[in-house]
């Protein structure tokens, strides 16, 4: 059997306003909740910081991710990758 390598998404991150982030290359979202949002794209963890946060539109076949929140107050990355999937993986088992 032959394994086709997965074709990496182009990985953007757009803050309006500290307000709104757009995010795409998404590959999957580890946690969520008002103050932290944690999600994995191809070159590894990205943990948003913030009040008020909440997902508006996640499209798992683009890897966009829609975010709002009352304040983003910061953005760290850290070369973590899923080990054995994330909150979607779990989801739609």
């Amino acid at each position: 059997m032959v394994e086709e390598k997965k074709k990496a998404m182009p990985h953007n991150v757009i803050l309006e306003d500290r307000k709104r982030l757009s995010v795409s290359g998404v590959t999957d979202i580890d946690s969520f909740d008002e103050q932290t949002v944690a999600l994995f794209c191809d070159s590894g963890e990205l943990v948003i910081h913030g009040q008020g946060l909440h997902i508006n539109r996640i499209d798992v076949d683009t890897g966009e991710l829609n975010l709002e929140g009352e304040s983003i107050d910061g953005l760290s990355y850290t070369d973590n990758h899923p080990m054995h999937g994330g909150f979607f993986s779990k989801l739609f088992r």
